[in-house]
């Protein structure tokens, strides 16, 4: 073989170190800490111990409060179906707010996907609410992965992203909690192994604590049926009748509702809570073993939050502060410990926060706020207030002291004082001394309403009744529910 002159070896060599050489933008990827975001389904901000409540265990999410940053007044925005956790997942993972996303994710740019194009390695397990395809064009691997709303824990659809990128045929097994968390494990067990080239982004979406609310054998009986106290604010039926009250979560359990039933459900919830935080705990002991814990960043975080007994309900589909506000945590490199922030914020924040901590540029089209000011004590809020929304039927809007809900279909208002009022119980609404905070905070709803490009009629022609009759609510289960479920809150039967 005819062999190069020096000069000319040299000049491809040289070439060829330039092609094959990190750019800087890539070097300085390599630098950036992993991120392991944790996603429960349905759980309330206050169902942690962190949040002062004394009977449910979860040391080791508190233990990421205590070594990070907690927002105590985190909100999805809510939803314009039942299933608030599709909607949801779309706004936390687009940096979108509701009306600019709602549930679709094909052809949206989320956190994934641009960490990825910036040299993060990206990795999801289980739940998917928005469609295969944009799994498939959003994560490079995928294990474990359960596409839909919600099943069985003990028998769990998964599909596994190949080699061609696509998710393939469902297999069942297991339980969901364990299914997720020791597929996120082989994960940081195979990253160990790799040659760490790029930071991880990880994702891991747990299906509990929604329902079923049918906790592993080892935490049927965490808690004792009275164990848990009835919340403040609960009541055997809602005051009147807004939307469907036949909706999926209502059905669950018999009208009225009895103090047994709620605090049988709280028992079981609590449960599928504390099998999260166990996991979470051996997830944390895997980055230590991995020599990968300082470098990584952990979030905690739900997609909404649960009535379970509060005003009557059961499930998500409203807009009090038990349905909307979710757990944050913030933990990691460079995060305050020990931080507690009551700034108004959303899940959608966390797409530009993310951004901004890794300091890279900030995508375009995002609703979200970074919260990295709040994080570092360089502001304390990055809004005066807040809108939430659940489908055409009810608008609430809230600052750091007041609320209100509206429901202009049945022209109802509530008024609540969250500052001394925290569970809205006290209705200031119909109150005449508090028309002037009425009418300051509708005017502040309506200016969210347009803001947000929402379409909703508040002055509908026509006001419908709110009246309605318990008895003739269809209690017609979900094929999901579990026998011994059905038999314990229905035992005289129900159509299903």
């Amino acid at each position: 073989m005819q062999q190069l002159p020096f000069f000319k070896f040299g000049l491809f060599l040289g070439f060829l170190i330039l092609f094959t050489a990190c750019s800087p933008l890539e070097k300085e990827i390599q630098k950036k800490p992993n991120i392991l975001l944790i996603f429960a389904d349905d759980q309330r901000a206050d169902a942690l111990g962190v949040a002062a409540n004394p009977y449910i265990k979860t040391p080791h999410i508190d233990e990421l409060a205590n070594r990070g940053t907690r927002f105590i007044n985190s909100y999805v925005m809510g939803g314009h179906h039942g299933a608030i956790c599709a909607p949801s997942r779309a706004m936390l993972l687009s940096g979108k707010s509701l009306f600019h996303v709602y549930d679709r994710l094909d052809g949206v740019e989320t956190l994934p996907h641009y960490l990825s194009t910036l040299g993060y390695e990206t990795f999801a397990t289980g739940k998917w609410h928005n469609g295969a395809s944009s799994f498939e064009a959003n994560f490079q691997q995928g294990n474990q992965i359960m596409l839909g709303g919600m099943s069985d824990h003990f028998k769990v659809p998964l599909r596994n992203l190949d080699q061609n990128q696509k998710l393939g045929a469902p297999q069942k097994d297991g339980f969901s909690t364990d299914l997720f968390a020791d597929a996120a494990l082989e994960y940081l067990d195979q990253y160990k192994t790799s040659d760490r080239k790029n930071p991880f982004f990880c994702y891991i979406a747990f299906t509990a604590p929604h329902d079923p609310r049918s906790p592993a054998p080892e935490y049927a009986d965490a808690y004792g049926e009275n164990e848990i106290p009835l919340p403040p604010n609960f009541a055997s039926l809602h005051p009147f009748r807004f939307d469907n009250f036949n909706v999926r979560d209502e059905t669950l359990a018999p009208w009225p509702r009895s103090p047994k039933d709620i605090q049988s459900s709280l028992a079981e919830y609590y449960a599928l809570i504390q099998h999260i935080d166990d996991r979470v705990g051996d997830l944390i002991a895997r980055l230590k073993k991995h020599d990968l814990f300082d470098n990584t960043l952990i979030i905690y975080a739900a997609d909404n939050g649960l009535a379970i007994g509060s005003h009557g309900l059961l499930g998500k589909q409203n807009l009090y502060e038990h349905s909307t506000k979710v757990p944050l945590i913030i933990s990691g490199p460079g995060i305050p410990k020990d931080k507690t922030s009551n700034a108004l914020v959303y899940l959608f924040d966390l797409f530009p926060t993310l951004v901004d901590y890794l300091e890279l540029p900030m995508p375009e089209q995002i609703d979200g706020k970074s919260l990295m000011k709040l994080i570092k004590g360089e502001e304390n809020q990055v809004r005066s207030s807040l809108y939430t929304a659940y489908r055409n039927t009810v608008r609430a809007v809230r600052d750091q002291d007041w609320k209100l809900i509206r429901y202009p279909q049945i022209d109802v208002s509530q008024l609540y004082h969250l500052k001394e009022d925290p569970h809205e119980i006290n209705n200031l609404a119909e109150n005449p001394n508090y028309d002037s905070k009425v009418n300051e905070l509708m005017s502040l709803l309506n200016k969210h309403r347009l803001a947000t490009d929402d379409t909703i009629n508040l002055n509908p022609k026509h006001i419908q009744s709110k009246e309605y009759d318990y008895r003739t609510l269809i209690q017609k289960l979900d094929p999901w529910q579990p026998s011994y479920i059905i038999e314990k809150y229905f035992p005289k039967g129900t159509k299903r």
